[in-house]
């Protein structure tokens, strides 16, 4: 199946401290490029996920993090000592001052102080558990999955495009041949006239010398050679689009010989049906490249 080089799948896990998500994205590159941001405590998986991501995914810019969040209920209490002595020395400045005035106050108990503001923080816990780790760590081989269904997915859609790109193409050169064909039944009387308006010619004196210069300008305008050569380039198009195994780079270097043979086509045209054909080649040929470049 063909993969695209664009994808992204998120995946989420849970302890009974802290919840987490995966998330994993790529783009085009010419290489595979692995991109980790981990959550602090996870970075002991950094190992194993380079190791992993080659089974699945062999190019791209593929950028990978993991996210964590405190689990509401989880978080680790703590006094803050400085609050609690400021606390406790405002409490007793009460009291005194109650009593001067005489003023009965009710006993202040732990649970009292404890209550003020600012006295006791809650944090979460910093160390990450070993059960946690090992939790997201079962989850790598199943992220990398997830991400490349996504990709061929993606790739499905590609081959599709693709696909009809390529037959859109051998019809344009199918017209190309046809229109080249039209126009050499009609070239042989419009070169002998431009030779001899080339050769400044009243007479066919020279008969010899104007049989040359037709056949070297009939050479320069064939176009034969290329359209052969793009209908082999259909042929190995249809066969990369059958290929199980990456082929990207190939149908990249392949889409540069289409564009060669195409640039030629219109160059040598001579006839205006034949370059409005062989513009519409270039057209279509570069639509196709821009697909080629999200190929795996």
């Amino acid at each position: 199946m063909r993969q695209s080089m664009t994808g992204f799948a998120t995946l989420d896990g849970a302890t009974d401290s802290l919840s987490w998500q995966w998330e994993i994205r790529s783009v085009n590159g010419r290489g595979l490029d692995l991109r980790l941001r981990l959550a602090n405590g996870f970075d002991v998986l950094e190992k194993e996920i380079r190791a992993v991501a080659p089974d699945y995914v062999s190019r791209g810019n593929v950028s990978l993090s993991l996210k964590t969040k405190r689990i509401e209920g989880q978080l680790v209490p703590s006094v803050n000592a400085t609050v609690l002595e400021a606390t406790l020395n405002a409490v007793a400045q009460v009291n005194a001052a109650a009593e001067n005035h005489g003023i009965d106050t009710y006993p202040t108990s732990a649970a009292d102080i404890l209550a003020l503001r600012g006295v006791m923080e809650f944090s979460a816990e910093e160390k990450i558990s070993e059960t946690t780790i090992n939790e997201a760590r079962s989850q790598i081989s199943a992220l990398f999955s997830v991400f490349r269904e996504a990709r061929l997915a993606e790739g499905a859609a590609l081959h599709r495009i693709l696909s009809a790109q390529v037959n859109h193409v051998e019809e344009l050169i199918n017209a190309a041949k046809t229109s080249a064909e039209a126009r050499q039944a009609r070239a042989g009387d419009l070169l002998r006239n431009k030779v001899k308006t080339l050769l400044e010619i009243t007479n066919l004196a020279d008969e010899a010398r104007l049989q040359q210069e037709l056949a070297v300008l009939a050479v320069k305008a064939d176009v034969t050679e290329e359209i052969d050569r793009l209908k082999a380039h259909i042929d190995a198009a249809r066969l990369l689009l059958a290929d199980a195994k990456p082929v990207g780079r190939k149908f990249d270097f392949l889409m540069q010989e289409f564009n060669r043979e195409a640039n030629t086509l219109c160059s040598k045209s001579g006839s205006t049906a034949l370059t409005a054909i062989g513009l519409d080649l270039k057209t279509v040929i570069d639509q196709m490249r821009e697909q080629v470049q999200n190929l795996e």
